[in-house]
């Protein structure tokens, strides 16, 4: 039964626990912390086990921490991971769309960022 509960893909363990410290990290404010945690959870081979929806979401969070620490470059290919993992998750959600509105204003994007940002209709 434990072996069984190990393998199975339903996005909850240690993975979803270092994704939630990292998301809590940010919202408290220690964006450091929170891109760190982040930046271990995804190396490890649980990320991919988690469900494409739910490793989307937490790019579109992390793609936040990283903006607020000042990154906007590491935001925006984040976001852009984002959207490749699970479109729906950057396309449809308002957060998402602020976030890539925010990164495209906030200084020069590289231009695969700024190519999404004219396929939603983000800019003029």
């Amino acid at each position: 039964m434990t072996k069984c509960l190990r393998e199975a893909s339903h996005g909850f363990g240690p993975v979803a626990v270092q994704l939630a410290r990292s998301l809590a990290a940010h919202r408290l404010g220690d964006t450091a912390e929170a891109v760190l945690r982040h930046e271990h959870a995804v190396r490890g081979d649980g990320w991919r086990r988690l469900p494409a929806e739910h490793r989307a979401a937490h790019l579109v969070d992390a793609a936040r921490a990283y903006l607020d620490a000042g990154n906007g470059a590491r935001a925006g290919q984040v976001l852009l991971d984002a959207d490749r993992t699970a479109p729906a998750e950057v396309r449809d959600r308002p957060a998402s769309r602020t976030l890539l509105t925010e990164i495209i204003r906030r200084g020069p994007a590289a231009a695969d960022v700024a190519r999404l940002a004219t396929v939603l209709g983000l800019t003029r």
